[in-house]
């Protein structure tokens, strides 16, 4: 038998800065034979001796067609063609060219995320795309980040988008359990945490209903569709990551220092006894310079029929206050498996099991007048010990001010959240144009927390006693879907790209709680409490006070979701786009009369600069979009749309809690949105703009007014609220390259998005409050509101008219009126890289503007009458230039409304491409800063700020109170690959 003629055949894939590009795919047209390149760009394969031409198509990169007629060795580089057919942009359920868009996408990948150690993708993507905001809630190494698209309309629940990785829609909560003390309750861990920054591949954001209504009663908030790398065809690679680095506290608040706080003391006429003759830093005691470090490993390769990528990761993040930190494990596979002698089917496989050990500081959203530890730290006495003689904290007991260093050594909060997301996609080939795929996937997460108060430490519920807690939570969701995906090109001119699926959710959530306070002498009630056998005292919670043990548990009604849709995308002559989506979703969520909603949306495009008669050289695109759709929010608590019941806790009675409501269905948003896409001199220049309108309504809100209520008491029914709110806004991005040789390179690019946000037919005489205060003298007060004619929580406040300048009293204060928003009107990024031979820079700046913050930290904690009691205020209220009275009261109004205007570098890198060095391949070395300066005239820590201050389920915005303070980070490390 003759063996087939072969002859080898290398080269090199470079782009056109002259720097090979790994991963690209090079094949024999007609052929299975093909190849990937190294880490340099290099390939080697066998061709048949026939052979005359190869594929050469990567990613971001126009397709080309090599001649290798009589050749042994070709060279070629790639265009990078922002409008490539290889180019796509992951929507639901599958991908579409770029070309074919009719929507608002905002489509980022590895160049274009931010760099630096991060603790969740979400971070990879702040000041990246335009209307998206993207919030860090708490400096807490993994705490939870607020994202809003196009504004907010959240009148309940969260506002956060629907996110779907590989294809899976995540539940949105995070397993790792609450924690609730005599503190207060602590700030929300991140639901994202559980994925690898290092393996994300692309993040595509859908902003319109045009876009996001394939994913109907979950999309009102926009979807984030965050892709996971996958193994290239080639070789077996081995790539390396190390980092590690140092955070500081990005900024101080201004507090009086121990000389400034005596002098104080004189000059309000306050006891000089408060005057106990140290000099302290009680912040800076609990902060520190708090390590990182950081690791990723992954194996790839594969060919045609079989690819695959294993990846490691541990991450090691210390807080900025002590003993605060993360630690994390994570490790995914990813397999692309091909079957029979036809290729024709497949199976795509992903596993990811993270693991999150996170170490919690003592800060809480809405802890009361003994604060929590930051609000401790700003109060402290700077001329009072925080040691005592023998080494230990000083607490004392029975007082109600509280050493910040007593709270790090006394206080103990751990929490360890496990999760596994698994995910198979076996698919058919019909024919090349015609595909069906099965999704069947389950993401299982659980949490485990211990929380311990020492009785050596004085707070009034637990010293002498000592508290412990453990929490539980447990989330199931399951997942299977089937798509039948149709596209093909009838004729020269007309293509159709169509989709048919069917998808059944189900979702399942349960926690647990036991806790309690140390023992108590039966006979005489004097406090033993759990003493201190160097044990933690969550270990041994039997011996805590029977009569102050608290156990309980809670599961949600599962939930479950059955969807049926649609999508048919029309290119006729690649200049006229059509796009038509319908979904129906069937959810166990809505009333018994609502069983099921429906969400359509259409939208079109105008390619101009395809047409004949558009003959301007210097614009290689010029295309116009339109489109309308309808999405909906589901999110409100399981089960609340029937009569629900609850055990009440400890005496073994049951009471109704909610009435049911048979009518009750989903939220529903309308957007509409117009947008142009231009691309100039030869795509070195690039711009988007739209114009978005989007009115919610049916409003999901409880307790409506003139519902009976339920047997027991029960006054809570969920309803549809009459009313709306609008966002309007115009996006704007404008990318370009400047200089782009293979010595020198200098690329620029920002976005920015101004929207506008109101409320509008509510039930006349409603306002909905929320954004409750805390603090002494503030408990109940809310100063936020939802009405009609203002932005959703617009400020309700009395004015502040200064101080009286002879008696130092309050000037009478206006009438409580509506005083600021608290939603940013304008959102802006910029980002710039100059590259020189192998040194690149690259700087992100990011910024919001037009916002008012709320500063609760200088109403309740930092304000002058604190004085008198010898804790510590606000080196601004004693430099104003006016004697302000002791006896003021801690009243709320427009004096504690500050501008929440601010521009920050949030990251600048450094970098040097070494290349390749012996067996390394690519290496790269990097220096890296996050947040390094930052502007504004904000006194708090940092105006990027949300603490969670809701009223009920009714979320808050703008709200600062004694949060976990950002950091500085400074992070240097090296990539490489075997």
């Amino acid at each position: 038998m003759a063996l087939a003629q072969t002859r080898p055949l290398s080269g090199k894939v470079t782009d056109t800065k002259g720097a090979g590009l790994p991963g690209v795919t090079v094949v024999v047209p007609g052929t299975t034979i093909g190849a990937g390149t190294d880490a340099d760009g290099n390939f080697q394969l066998q061709v048949p001796a026939t052979a005359t031409s190869i594929t050469v198509s990567f990613v971001g990169y126009a397709k080309q067609t090599v001649n290798i007629t009589g050749k042994t060795t070709v060279n070629v580089t790639l265009q990078d063609d922002a409008q490539a057919l290889g180019d796509v942009v992951v929507v639901g359920y599958g991908t579409v060219k770029k070309t074919d868009l009719t929507g608002a996408v905002s489509a980022l990948n590895p160049k274009d995320f931010n760099k630096g150690t991060f603790t969740s993708p979400d971070q990879l993507i702040q000041g990246r795309a335009s209307g998206v905001q993207v919030t860090q809630n708490s400096g807490q190494p993994g705490g939870a980040t607020t994202i809003r698209i196009r504004g907010n309309s959240a009148v309940t629940g969260t506002g956060q988008p629907l996110y779907v990785v590989d294809g899976v829609p995540l539940d949105g909560r995070s397993a790792t359990p609450g924690s609730s003390t005599a503190f207060g309750d602590s700030p929300g861990s991140n639901p994202l945490n559980f994925l690898n920054p290092a393996d994300i591949e692309s993040i595509d954001i859908l902003k319109d209903a045009s876009a996001t209504a394939i994913y109907g009663s979950r999309a009102a908030y926009g979807v984030v569709i965050i892709t996971t790398k996958r193994g290239k065809i080639g070789e077996a690679r081995l790539e390396f990551g190390v980092s590690g680095g140092f955070s500081k506290i990005l900024r101080r608040i201004d507090i009086l220092n121990a000389d400034q706080f005596r002098q104080a003391l004189s000059y309000y006429g306050a006891p000089a006894t408060n005057d106990k003759g140290q000099n302290n830093d009680p912040l800076g005691a609990i902060l520190q310079t708090a390590p990182l470090q950081n690791y990723n490993l992954a194996a790839s390769g594969g060919n045609e029929n079989a690819r695959y990528r294993l990846s490691l990761g541990y991450l090691n993040q210390k807080g900025i206050i002590r003993t605060s930190g993360i630690e994390k494990y994570t490790g995914a596979f990813a397999g692309n498996y091909k079957f029979l002698e036809n290729k024709r089917l497949g199976l795509d496989l992903n596993l990811k099991v993270t693991q999150v050990v996170e170490q919690l500081a003592p800060v809480t959203n809405n802890g009361d007048f003994r604060g929590s530890i930051i609000g401790q730290a700003l109060q402290w006495n700077p001329t009072d010990s925080l040691y005592s003689a023998n080494g230990q904290p000083v607490s004392r007991l029975g007082s109600t001010t509280i050493n910040p260093v007593a709270t790090l050594n006394y206080y103990h909060d751990r929490a360890r959240t496990t999760t596994a997301q698994v995910s198979l996609s076996p698919y058919y080939k019909f024919t090349d144009w015609l595909e069906y795929r099965a999704l069947f996937a389950g993401t299982y997460s659980t949490g485990i927390r211990r929380t311990s108060i020492d009785q050596r430490l004085n707070i009034a519920d637990y010293q002498q006693l000592g508290y412990a807690a453990i929490n539980t939570a447990e989330l199931l969701t399951q997942q299977m879907t089937h798509t039948l995906n149709f596209n093909k090109k009838l004729g020269s001119n007309f293509n159709v790209n169509a989709l048919l699926g069917y998808e059944y959710q189900k979702f399942n959530n349960s926690t647990s709680s036991l806790s309690g306070r140390g023992p108590v002498n039966t006979t005489t009630g004097a406090p033993i409490g759990f003493g201190t056998y160097g044990l933690d005292y969550t270990n041994y919670l039997q011996f805590s006070n029977p009569s102050g043990r608290n156990i309980s548990s809670t599961i949600d009604p599962v939930t479950e979701l059955q969807s049926f849709f649609g999508r048919v995308i029309l290119n006729y002559k690649e200049r006229y786009l059509l796009t038509a989506t319908l979904r129906a979703d069937g959810s166990t969520k809505f009333g018994d009369n609502n069983k099921y909603g429906y969400f359509p949306s259409v939208s079109a495009a105008w390619d101009i600069s395809q047409e004949e008669f558009f003959k301007v050289q210097a614009i290689n695109q010029f295309k116009l979009r339109a489109g309308f759709g309808v999405t909906g929010n589901q999110e409100f608590p399981a089960g609340a749309a029937r009569s629900q019941y609850a055990f009440l806790n400890n005496n073994g009675g049951i009471s109704q809690i909610t009435n049911a409501n048979p009518n009750l269905k989903w939220q529903s948003d309308e957007q509409f949105d117009v947008g142009a896409d231009f691309a100039l001199f030869n795509n070195k220049v690039t711009l988007t703009a739209d114009y978005f309108y989007k009115k919610t309504t049916n409003l999901l809100y409880p307790n409506i007014p003139g519902f009976p209520a339920a047997p027991g008491g029960s006054s809570v029914i969920w309803s549809n609220l009459n009313g709306e709110i609008v966002n309007k806004g115009v996006e704007l991005i404008a990318n370009a390259s400047i200089f782009d040789t293979p010595g020198f390179g200098f690329t620029i690019g920002g976005n920015a998005t101004f929207v506008r946000n109101s409320v509008g037919g509510l039930p006349d005489a409603l306002i909905i409050q929320t954004g409750g205060l805390s603090g002494q003298g503030l408990s109940g007060v809310l100063v936020e509101t939802i009405q009609n004619g203002q932005p959703l929580n617009g400020y309700q406040l009395p004015v502040y008219n200064g101080l009286n300048p002879t008696t130092g009293l309050y000037n009478d204060f206006g009438a409580r009126q509506y005083a600021g928003n608290p939603n940013p009107t304008t959102l802006v990024g910029f980002n710039t890289t100059i590259r020189g031979g192998k040194l690149s820079l690259t700087a992100n700046f990011t910024g919001a503007f037009g916002n008012m913050l709320y500063n609760n930290t200088f109403n309740s904690v930092l304000n002058v009458s604190q004085i008198r009691s010898g804790k510590n205020i606000a080196l601004a209220e004693f430099q104003s230039g006016v004697k302000e009275s002791l006896s003021n009261a801690v009243t709320p109004s427009t004096r504690y409304l500050e501008s929440g205007n601010y521009v920050k570098l949030s990251n600048l890198t450094l970098s040097y491409a070494f290349g390749d060095i012996a067996v390394f391949k690519g290496l790269n070395l990097f220096a890296i800063s996050q947040n390094l300066f930052l502007l504004t005239s904000y006194r708090g820590f940092d105006p990027e700020v949300n603490t969670n201050k809701a009223n009920g389920v009714v979320p808050s915005a703008g709200i600062d109170y004694t949060g976990y303070p950002p950091a500085r980070t400074f992070t240097f490390g090296l990539n490489v690959s075997l």
